[in-house]
């Protein structure tokens, strides 16, 4: 057994590291959040923990699969998010008076940051660097590249409505038609569709079907007019599945 165990340290060490599906980060900034270098022993190296170091020192990356190759290769096969999403400073009037205890000394974001589609805080909005749609209503806390968007007790309802909303937009290919996503209400969420339509879905529910009846809407009212239409569309009434409000024409 002694002997067995030699020849693992000595033989089956690091001699090639290989990364693949990094397209935002380069190979050797992978390999440097990795930790791990030639030399290094392919079976003592702690799988979790290596993954867990990139996840957190590059916040683009959604996941890591780490493969040892004998004799003397490991790869890193990465995946990466795409910023879907900044959310816009929010200053709630009693942000800072109530909500759970301690709350009130996490700071409140000052800047914009850009999210994946899990709420995963990616970094701050600047000048090259921005998402596509723009979400309001939420207090960012504390917020950090690399974790999980953090909000005030009170709008973690309209966080998981966010989240869930992003999947589902991406899951049916929406997410390009969605300007932006206002979480300023009560009850309801507001996206911006098509540049034409401000879309009123609940914050709970089953937001796939929400969505599917929202497009189903939308191309029925798009016919019906001969052209895009232009006003608001209601998913938040019980008696109808959606009601279509037309916008006022000015002049």
């Amino acid at each position: 057994m002694a002997a067995l165990t030699f020849g693992a340290t000595v033989f089956f060490q690091v001699e090639t590291i290989a990364v693949t599906g990094n397209s935002r980060y380069t190979q050797d900034e992978i390999i440097a959040a990795s930790g791990v270098q030639v030399g290094d022993n392919l079976f003592r190296m702690n799988k979790k923990q290596i993954s867990q170091e990139i996840l957190h020192q590059l916040p683009y990356v959604e996941s890591v699969s780490i493969l040892r190759g004998l004799p003397s290769t490991i790869t890193f096969q990465v995946t990466e998010w795409d910023a879907v999403a900044q959310v816009e400073v929010y200053a709630q009037g009693q942000t800072e008076e109530s909500g759970e205890e301690g709350e009130s000394q996490q700071a409140a974001a000052k800047e914009a940051w850009l999210i994946s589609v899990g709420g995963k805080l990616l970094e701050p909005v600047s000048a090259s660097h921005t998402a596509p749609i723009s979400v309001t209503g939420l207090t960012a806390l504390a917020p950090e590249a690399g974790s999980m968007l953090a909000v005030p007790q009170d709008q973690q309802s309209k966080l998981t409505a966010l989240t869930n909303v992003l999947e589902q937009l991406q899951q049916q290919g929406m997410i390009s038609r969605v300007s932006s996503i206002d979480l300023t209400h009560v009850s309801c969420m507001v996206l911006r569709l098509d540049g034409s339509i401000d879309a009123k879905l609940p914050l709970t529910g089953d937001t796939a079907y929400y969505l599917r009846a929202l497009n189903a809407a939308v191309e029925e009212e798009n016919r019906r007019r001969g052209g895009q239409a232009v006003g608001t569309m209601d998913l938040t009434q019980k008696e109808y599945t959606a009601i279509f409000t037309p916008a006022e024409s000015g002049g």
